[in-house]
Order: C-alpha cells, then sequence, then structure tokens
C-alpha cells in the first residue's frame, strides 16, 4: 500500500475510531473511577489529542498538566492545528488555561514529499510493518527543511535501529534524529 498524506490520514482516522471504540469497552469495565486533577486532566487532554481527526504520524504533541494548566509541546504539519489543539484544550472541563507551545513545520512540499517518502519506507518495512497496524502508529516523522526527526515508541533497541537506518535510506542526503523510545530496553549484563 502506498501513502499518501490526504489517504493516509484517512485511512487512520477510520482504524483509529475502530481501535477507540474496542478499547474503551474495555476501560468501562474495569469499573475503576476515573482520575481526578491534573492526572484525569492529562488523561483527558490526550484523550481529546488523539480523538481529533487531523492528529496524525506527521504531529508529535507532548502534554503536561500542573495546576489545572495544559501545557502543548511538540510540533504539528499545518498551522491550523496548532489553534484547533489549544482550542480543544481549552473547552476540557477543568482546564484554567492552555499553554500552546505547538511548533509548525514549515510549509514545504518539499518536506509534505519527504514525510510521505519516509512513512512508506518505515511502515512497508517487514520489519516494522507491525507498527503500522495500530490505530495511531508510534512512530512519528517530523520533517524541518528536509531534516527529519523520529519520535514515539517502539518495542525493542533492534526496531529502533532498523527505523533510524530505514529513515536514512528514504533520503538521498540531509540528516535524521532518532528521538525513538525503546519500551523493552536491551538488558546490560
Amino acid at each position: 500500500m502506498k501513502f499518501t498524506a490526504m489517504k493516509f490520514t484517512t485511512m487512520m482516522s477510520a482504524v483509529f475510531c475502530v481501535a477507540l471504540m474496542s478499547a474503551g469497552t474495555s476501560l468501562a469495565s474495569t469499573g475503576a473511577p476515573p482520575p481526578t486533577g491534573d492526572e484525569g486532566l492529562a488523561q483527558r487532554a490526550v484523550h481529546e489529542v488523539r480523538m481529533y481527526p487531523y492528529y496524525g504520524i506527521f504531529d508529535d504533541v507532548n502534554i503536561r498538566v500542573a495546576d489545572g494548566t495544559v501545557h502543548l509541546t511538540g510540533e504539528v504539519s499545518q498551522p491550523v492545528k496548532k489553534g484547533d489543539l489549544g482550542r480543544i484544550m481549552a473547552r476540557i472541563p477543568g482546564v484554567t488555561a492552555v499553554d500552546n507551545d505547538l511548533r509548525v513545520a514549515p510549509l514545504s512540499r518539499f518536506d509534505d514529499q519527504l514525510r510521505v517518502q519516509v512513512a512508506n519506507t518505515l511502515y512497508r518495512d517487514p520489519f516494522l510493518a507491525r507498527y503500522a497496524m495500530g490505530a495511531q502508529p508510534p512512530i512519528h516523522i517530523l520533517v524541518d527543511n528536509g531534516h527529519i526527526t523520529l519520535e514515539g515508541v517502539v518495542r525493542t533497541d533492534a526496531d529502533k535501529q532498523v527505523a533510524g537506518m530505514r529513515a536514512n535510506q528514504a533520503m538521498s542526503f540531509g540528516t535524521v534524529t532518532n528521538n525513538l523510545r525503546v519500551e523493552q530496553p536491551a538488558r546490560k549484563n
């Protein structure tokens, strides 16, 4: 399957809705009371970002909540996303303020093409294809004037290394910064 920015976003939104519905049922069955305070606001803010239909692998939003203030950091690929996410956070009950420090990536046709090229290379790789299965693939591809940064979470050190190598192979020049975090780091003997 070849990704284009529009097709990929539409496909990922549809898959995400199905995954969210099944996740919602499993959360509802736990019987645990919903978290309150800043922890509850943070969980709600994360949920709202994930529900935002234009949030995808070319965006990386980090959320921190302190004393009712939601702090947004990271990068989005379109200016409208920054504004939308700020307004969405402000509408969450209990939020007293929003500090929207999201960076908007430079608008560039070249960067857009590079994003799609790297996404195709990563998610078509047999070793990494399992990461494309989720509603919100965990590897986010940020491009700024030809510089690629990988953000997100992978399972193993090997997955991180392969993702970095594939991202490097997708471009003929420039640099790749691999900021992927590893869930199961290799044990040191």
